[in-house]
């Protein structure tokens, strides 16, 4: 339950971040599709096991943070999608002004964000003890 909360939360901050970002440089409209896949695959790096913890771990491999990306913007992009043209996107009124819940980029960024980020999270989980836990519990016995 703690590394879903933490997913969300996670997720949310890195796809609220990126949504900001975008927002404050007017990237709208078609940008979703881009906008949604790299907040799908910032997620993808950052959450979970982090890219950085792969290169210091020997008995690792960089590219599982790679294909959680890859696959993480796929995830934008598709979410993208799919509120925008298949389901009724949704409207949101502030202050007076109404706009589609995906022109809203930072609340639709960290939406997705969090979504993929506990997912991410429950699927690839931080590597759990210290360095050589993996040692066999005796040693083989001398003939």
């Amino acid at each position: 339950m703690v590394r879903l909360f933490l997913g969300l939360v996670k997720g949310a901050v890195v796809g609220g971040a990126l949504g900001y970002g975008a927002w404050h440089l007017g990237l709208g409209g078609a940008w979703g599709y881009i906008l949604y896949g790299v907040v799908g695959a910032a997620v993808g790096f950052l959450v979970g096991r982090p890219v950085w913890s792969h290169l210091f771990d020997s008995s690792s491999t960089v590219w599982t943070s790679f294909l959680k990306a890859i696959f993480g913007f796929g995830v934008g992009a598709g979410v993208f999608a799919l509120v925008r043209h298949v389901t009724p996107d949704p409207e949101l009124t502030v202050l007076g002004e109404s706009h589609r819940l995906t022109d809203w980029a930072p609340l639709f960024g960290a939406a997705v964000g969090a979504l993929y980020g506990a997912w991410v999270e429950l699927d690839d989980p931080p590597k759990k003890g210290a360095k050589g836990d993996d040692k066999p519990a005796s040693k083989p016995a001398k003939k």
